[in-house]
């Protein structure tokens, strides 16, 4: 089985998975799942989020998420329980397309090593 059929599979069953959870009826979108990825990485819970800390969960959600591919590494907790991560590495550029492909990859690698699927 080729790589994209096997990515697609296993978005497809992760994202219902997700949407059943926590989609209140709706498909989750690829934000969406970035942002409780976040929310997972600062481990306080679910509660209300300002805007500015809504941004910052999916910088955290990223930076977590590409870490597995050498972008990222974990640097260390502030005082509120934040996590910091350093740049290893440049994102290269890429096309919209390619950053959903790689953003997809990088979370089907992060539930699978969670053991969601």
């Amino acid at each position: 089985m080729s790589r994209d059929k096997n990515l697609k599979e296993d978005w497809e069953q992760l994202l219902n998975i997700l949407s059943a959870n926590f989609g209140d009826g709706e498909i989750l979108n690829l934000d969406a799942i970035i942002y409780l990825i976040g929310v997972q990485e600062l481990g306080q819970g679910a509660k209300e989020f300002k805007k500015d800390d809504k941004v910052n969960l999916m910088h955290i959600a990223i930076c977590r998420l590409l870490e597995p591919f050498g972008y990222y590494e974990f640097d260390f907790f502030d005082n509120e329980g934040w996590p910091h991560y350093k740049v290893l590495e440049e994102l290269p550029t890429l096309k919209s397309g390619e950053q959903t492909v790689l953003m997809k990859e990088a979370i089907v690698l992060y539930f699978k090593k969670n053991e969601l699927i």
